[in-house]
């Protein structure tokens, strides 16, 4: 979705409603200006939460693995209980 400043600045409400209803980023042209998204707060959250875990090659690598592993349907399935014994967490 894109919009000027001026039709933005106009339609606020309406704009903020389809972005909230179709999780789909606003793009704003401003004439002489930097373009500015607008997304809702827990999409935002949600990217920088993934950029976090992947700032780490390591933790990169572990997580697409187990994400390809998932999506081959090669993972195995497992329990809480299990998986908190297997990494050594203790309730």
């Amino acid at each position: 979705m894109e919009a000027t400043y001026t039709d933005t600045r106009d339609n606020l409400a309406s704009y903020w409603d389809k972005v909230v209803n179709e999780r789909e980023p606003l793009t704003v042209h401003r004439r002489g200006h930097e373009d500015i998204a607008i997304l809702p707060a827990t999409e935002l959250s949600s990217l920088m939460e993934t950029a976090h875990l992947l700032r780490s090659p390591k933790n990169a690598q572990r997580l697409l693995s187990a994400l390809q592993d998932s999506l081959s349907e090669e993972g195995k399935v497992q329990g809480v209980d299990s998986l908190a014994k297997e990494v050594g967490f203790v309730w």
